[in-house]
């Protein structure tokens, strides 16, 4: 069986081979004769002798050099036609080499080295568009049956949708909708250009259109909402393609239809960043990722893996957080030197043992506690973890020579009105003030919400959805930032290149969002109705919750840095003797369990925590203009 599997493989190629050789001869033989024809004194052409052996020969092993059977006919397009011209015209040059010593080119006219390759491009070119015509007019014909689709973007995404739609018999494409004045009228692939977005509900009507794709994988946001918006109006179901950084990233592939996910109407204009710098500085560089199995330091672990990296290790304490992140990245990077370590960042003799071990040059500590409501009862376990954790991996990292540390930090720390955030400020506090005393480059970058993390308001939203409603919103009026995980991962990276020591580096949120819409939006993205079949219900602000979400502290003087979505906060200095003593004291309230011990040393070290307590919900908005 395995010989005529092989035979089966090899008949087509065989076929095109012989094809295109005939092609050669045909071409030959035929401008010859034409041109002979023109002369008094007719010159017999032969049909077949040497010559036309050293042609065959000539053109077939240029055939061969640049490719030509890689192709195959049923996808025969524009790239193929230049390439079947470039291989005839190099296939004349040789040609003209190889009788040049064979006879000196006797009888050969020049005219026919000129003409003969662009008539061979057409015996060659139009039997393979032929085929292919014929190809897809057989898929028409049997997709009557299909779905019928209409196309929001008729440029290339649109161009190539349609040609995988038209060979899906589930899909028929009736008609494009594009904003381009000058596309109006046009066909694609012979579907037309019907009108502008906006005619969305009434071109549907018209063509009975069943479905629309929405196949403007660059759009921003506003032009994101925009489409979704007409799609809404018409009633029908829609889908989009993927981002082109989705595909780009591995995270999709490029025909796959999806529905459109609050991250496509959130997203950002795609960040631009000096990949060059940043591989030089970690590709071949051990990397230690604390807390990498939660949403930004799983993503911080496949950047870092996709970079190059001599080895990656990673501290987690959730035992199935650790297995995933692990497993993923086993399966994709099999040539990674991966470590994956199960222990509390806060244990020293696990820290010193990690440290030991995997000798890391490059630290990210994005290990933390974050949920706000729930750590707000739970003092200990919060500066136990957010601060006393982040200095017990600070002066292990300094002790063992690491080159970089980041503290992956929160905008809640500005202004705190939470103990989680008050927390995370005393984390930065430390990390500012301990660089001053280390050969480490201790950096900060704060950055707020993420789409989709581990227990943000989105997947809660999406349950509570699917659950039939009612979504709970704390605060008419509640705005928070957003940006996508894998993009406030990227501009971390980038914050590691810049930093020299000592700062915090705040990431650019863009525009904040309020809660309100964000839940409105979700709820039509579903295919229902706010508070006809989804209710939204407006619970109170919990304790420790802003109303805004701030980035910096006004006594934090804020420049701009080499990159335009990271900024540069000045750091407020603090004597360092004053607090290592009060963290010395806290740590001996975290032994005894006294919470108001621990109280008194948060109000101490932040005099600002104890009046925002009061006054939470009711801070000014300070992003930089």
């Amino acid at each position: 069986m395995q010989p005529r599997k092989a035979i089966a493989r090899i008949h087509p190629r065989l076929a095109v081979v012989a094809h295109d050789l005939f092609m050669v001869w045909l071409a030959w033989t035929a401008v010859n004769a034409v041109r002979w024809s023109l002369e008094g004194d007719v010159v017999p052409v032969s049909l077949f002798g040497v010559p036309d052996l050293l042609v065959l020969a000539a053109q077939g092993l240029v055939f061969w050099w640049t490719g030509l059977y890689r192709g195959l006919w049923r996808f025969a397009s524009m790239p193929d036609m230049w390439n079947i011209l470039r291989a005839c015209i190099f296939g004349a040059v040789a040609v003209a080499i190889t009788l040049f010593l064979y006879n000196r080119l006797h009888q050969v006219p020049r005219t026919v080295l000129a003409i003969y390759p662009f008539v061979l491009a057409i015996l060659l070119g139009v039997p393979r568009l032929a085929y292919r015509y014929w190809k897809d007019s057989r898929l028409d014909l049997g997709g009557g049956a299909g779905e019928r689709v209409l196309v929001l973007g008729a440029g290339k995404a649109g161009e190539a949708l349609v040609r995988d739609l038209r060979r899906e018999r589930r899909y028929i494409p009736v008609g494009f909708l594009d904003d381009d004045r000058g596309l109006r009228g046009a066909r694609v692939h012979g579907v037309p250009v019907l009108g502008p977005l906006d005619q969305l509900p009434h071109v549907a009507r018209e063509t009975a259109a069943q479905m629309v794709v929405i196949a403007i994988p660059s759009a921003n946001k506003a032009q994101m909402r925009h489409a979704v918006d007409v799609c809404e109006e018409s009633g029908l179901p829609f889908r989009t393609v993927p981002r082109l950084e989705d595909v780009v990233a591995g995270r999709s592939a490029f025909n796959e239809l999806k529905e459109v996910a609050i991250d496509d109407l959130l997203g950002r204009e795609q960040v631009q960043l000096d990949w060059t710098a940043i591989r030089t500085r970690l590709s071949g560089r051990r990397v230690l990722v604390t807390g990498g199995g939660g949403s930004i330091g799983s993503e911080l672990c496949r950047q870092v893996a996709r970079l190059g990296v001599e080895s990656l290790t990673i501290l987690e304490q959730s035992e199935f957080n650790l297995y995933a992140i692990e497993q993923q990245l086993r399966r994709d990077y099999p040539d990674l030197l991966l470590r994956a370590v199960l222990g509390d960042c806060g244990d020293l003799a696990t820290c010193e043992h990690v440290f030991a071990d995997a000798r890391p040059e490059i630290v990210f500590h994005a290990a933390a506690y974050k949920q706000v409501p729930l750590l707000q009862g739970q003092l200990r376990e919060a500066f136990r973890n957010n601060v006393l954790g982040t200095r017990t991996v600070a002066q292990v990292a300094d002790r063992c020579g690491v080159d970089g540390f980041v503290l992956i930090s929160t905008d809640k720390a500005v202004n705190p009105t939470s103990i989680m955030g008050a927390c995370k400020r005393i984390a930065e506090l430390y990390c500012q003030n301990f660089a001053r005393q280390s050969r480490t480059r201790f950096m900060t970058v704060r950055f707020g919400n993420v789409l989709d993390s581990a227990g943000s308001v989105v997947p809660l939203f999406r349950e509570q959805i699917r659950s039939g409603g009612p979504v709970t919103v704390t605060h008419p009026e509640i705005t928070r930032y957003f940006m996508t995980i894998p993009e406030a991962c990227q501009l971390i990276l980038q914050a590691t290149v810049l930093g020299e020591g000592g700062e915090i580096f705040a990431l650019d949120m863009g525009e904040p969002v309020r809660i309100r819409d964000l839940a409105e939006q979700m709820i039509r993205l579903a295919g229902r109705q706010v508070e006809r079949d989804i209710a939204i219900v407006y619970t109170g602000l919990r304790p420790g919750e802003k109303l805004f979400e701030e980035l910096f502290h006004p006594q934090e003087q804020y420049v701009k840095t080499a990159h335009a979505k990271i900024f540069l906060a000045q750091p407020r200095a603090m004597a360092w003797a004053l607090l290592a003593a009060q963290l010395a004291q806290a740590e001996g309230a975290v032994r005894d369990f006294d919470e108001p011990g621990l109280q008194r040393i948060l109000e101490q070290l932040l005099p600002e925590f104890a009046g925002n307590q009061a006054t939470a919900g009711t801070v000014i908005n300070l992003r930089p203009a």
